[in-house]
């Protein structure tokens, strides 16, 4: 009697099933990855944005500050320095990370910007990691003020009534003077707002 050929595909099964197991295993793994990356970007995301956000409140209530007092020179250089009696913004940061489904920790950093936390409201969810399904992502970030502009003395035979004149950063200038009002730098133009690092 001949002897019976092997089956060759009954020992192959097995080595394919373990194949595609590790890699449905890597699938899940790296979903697991994504997912907890898109959490901590929507983190991030929620506090750039209110670090921002209070920045940006507190560097209007500044230029209007100087609005209110630009007949009162000798308030000038407080104001740009951050000197200046301004509530603190830390609200407009809360109201923003709302918005992005977040929750915040604010606090003022220095005279002229803000950190921020941000935690999201979501989880990362079900994932092939055990934990992930109450597991939150936690950023930071902080903003920062900066002046744009440095009053400049009018010259010594001017007028008793004159203004400093105000030499802003890329070279532009403003004359302030008394009798027109009406075009005067606005706060975008006194202050540069911008993430720093934390």
């Amino acid at each position: 009697m001949a002897p019976r050929p092997r089956d060759d595909a009954g020992q192959a099964f097995p080595v394919y099933i373990t194949v595609v197991a590790g890699l449905l295993f890597l699938a899940l793994a790296y979903l697991a990855v994504g997912q907890a990356a898109g959490t901590r970007s929507e983190a991030q995301t929620a506090a750039d944005a209110a670090a921002l956000a209070a920045a940006l409140e507190t560097r209007d209530q500044l230029a209007d500050q100087w609005l209110d007092k630009v007949l009162e020179p000798e308030s000038w250089q407080e104001i740009f320095e951050g000197k200046a009696s301004v509530p603190n913004a830390c609200w407009r940061a809360e109201e923003l990370a709302a918005r992005n489904d977040a929750s915040v920790d604010c606090a003022p950093k220095g005279l002229l910007g803000y950190t921020v936390s941000a935690e999201t409201n979501e989880t990362v969810g079900d994932t092939i990691v055990p934990g992930t399904e109450d597991q939150k992502a936690t950023e930071s970030a902080t903003a920062v003020i900066e002046a744009r502009c440095s009053p400049t003395p009018p010259a010594e035979d001017a007028d008793d009534e004159a203004l400093p004149s105000l030499t802003c950063k890329g070279g532009e200038d403003w004359d302030v003077k008394p009798e027109e009002l009406s075009d005067l730098p606005k706060a975008e133009d006194l202050f540069d707002v911008h993430l720093a690092d934390s």
